[in-house]
């Protein structure tokens, strides 16, 4: 049992990814307009849609997630944490399913992040685009997305640039950009990105760590875990 913001907690099913610095970081970096309608894709046991809960009461979160162990948590997860009427889960294939058009102001993801390479023993379509393109969630994103929505994603460095090209595809614009450090010394690890469905040109970019090289964590750090100043 994880414990989380606001006195939220957190029950993974077995198999489960745990929670992680990904999901943290997403939720803290996302900026919910006024009674959000929120659309989770690659949803698992409702991670994501918790944090965002815990963060604004006034959001509504939707998660789509293949796996019926993990939508069965999500809606355990919901259950225990009083909010049945604003997290819901649907165990669909978001490869396939036909999601409302327009529907949803905000879309977030934290998807399967590599083509190829050895698969979890733990966690085995965790991580891995098996089942799930990245240019399915942008492509299915941009239909739930209002016009002037925002769909945010973490991902890994390495992709950026085929991430960027993906949302120009799909008339999603790159808005902002946060490269994540492990450590003030140290390559970036982690990227979360906000997209605008038909929005202008024009990005802009932060850079932040989680711990300094002696291993004390920084104020980012901090701020994202909800720790108080020593």
């Amino acid at each position: 049992m994880e414990t989380l913001h606001n006195g939220f907690t957190l029950q993974l099913c077995e198999g489960a990814f745990p929670l992680s610095t990904d999901s943290i970081a997403l939720s803290g970096f996302v900026k919910l307009p006024k009674n959000a309608n929120v659309l989770d894709l690659c949803s698992g046991c409702g991670t994501l849609g918790l944090l965002l809960c815990a963060k604004d009461s006034g959001c509504k979160v939707t998660g789509l997630e293949i796996d019926l162990n993990a939508h069965a948590a999500a809606l355990e997860n919901a259950s225990r944490n009083h909010i049945e009427n604003r997290l819901f889960s649907i165990c669909a294939d978001v490869e396939t399913v036909q999601i409302p058009a327009g529907q949803y102001t905000v879309c977030v993801s934290n998807p399967p992040y590599f083509t190829g390479g050895p698969v979890s023993q733990t966690c085995p379509g965790a991580r891995m685009e098996d089942t799930l393109s990245l240019e399915t969630v942008f492509r299915q994103a941009a239909r739930g997305l209002k016009y002037g929505g925002d769909f945010y994603l973490v991902h890994r460095p390495e992709r950026l640039a085929e991430i960027c090209s993906l949302g120009s595809k799909y008339q999603l614009e790159a808005k902002r950009l946060l490269l994540l450090r492990h450590r003030t010394d140290g390559p970036v690890s982690l990227i979360v990105l906000q997209f605008r469905k038909g929005g202008k040109p024009g990005l802009k970019w932060d850079e932040e760590s989680l711990y300094h090289p002696d291993g004390t964590p920084t104020d980012y750090y901090k701020t994202l875990y909800h720790l108080q100043e020593v």
